[in-house]
């Protein structure tokens, strides 16, 4: 969930203070070699983390181009409801496309982390990988209450995000495909910020990915 830059030949989306990203074909070729595609080991991961199990109703925050969203909707089955939301038209676009050409019903939409564009209690799990690096802290807190407000008591949250990994050409990998800013993330100074949200159970650590560390919460019961 990012902020719009007005690039010529790009549709405007929300204003929002966070950063968007506009390379969709580009990013999605890239994020998809580094097992980020549809139904790819770094997604199954994701959704593994989150336990998404058959029937849940699952919303991605700062969705891209929909590859983990989709991977999401195998998992929640049938009986499920998975939807993803993002800033950028264009990435919204493609992955409309996506889930057209695999015969998925997911539903993508443009839309903020700040305003979801659902009412409260909808979802059994949010999830969201390599979107929230992009926010200002002001803009992550908000963020996170309003993930809180959709998710239904006992429901959770799942972020996967950057961390700086150790081999060099990896740096310089997930750095061309996701920004210089990334670098600048302390993925560890998240873990707070659910709590403060009122988040419970907050949890962190590594993944079996180079580059990403995984952060959980639940919404409290009562």
């Amino acid at each position: 969930m990012h902020r719009m830059h007005n690039e010529p030949g790009t549709v405007k989306g929300p204003e929002t203070t966070g950063h968007t990203l506009h390379g969709d074909s580009h990013y999605d070729l890239i994020s998809s070699l580094m097992g980020m595609g549809v139904n790819r080991p770094n997604s199954r991961m994701v959704i593994e983390l989150a336990e998404v199990r058959p029937g849940d109703k699952v919303l991605d925050v700062g969705c891209g181009t929909g590859s983990l969203t989709l991977t999401a909707k195998a998992y929640a089955g049938a009986n499920g409801a998975v939807h993803g939301i993002d800033a950028s038209p264009g990435m919204i676009d493609l992955a409309r496309k996506k889930a057209k050409q695999s015969g998925q019903d997911v539903i993508f939409d443009v839309g903020l982390i700040e305003e979801i564009p659902f009412p409260d209690a909808a979802f059994d799990v949010v999830i969201s990988r390599l979107a929230i690096h992009h926010l200002p802290d002001d803009l992550k807190g908000r963020g996170f209450a309003e993930i809180l407000r959709v998710l239904k008591p006992g429901g959770h949250l799942l972020v996967a995000d950057f961390k700086p990994p150790a081999n060099p050409l990896l740096s310089h990998v997930t750095l061309a495909i996701l920004g210089h800013q990334m670098m600048q993330t302390d993925v560890w100074s998240i873990p707070p910020m659910l709590s403060q949200a009122g988040f419970v159970e907050v949890s962190s650590g590594p993944t079996r990915s180079p580059f990403l560390a995984f952060i959980s919460g639940k919404k409290p019961v009562h």
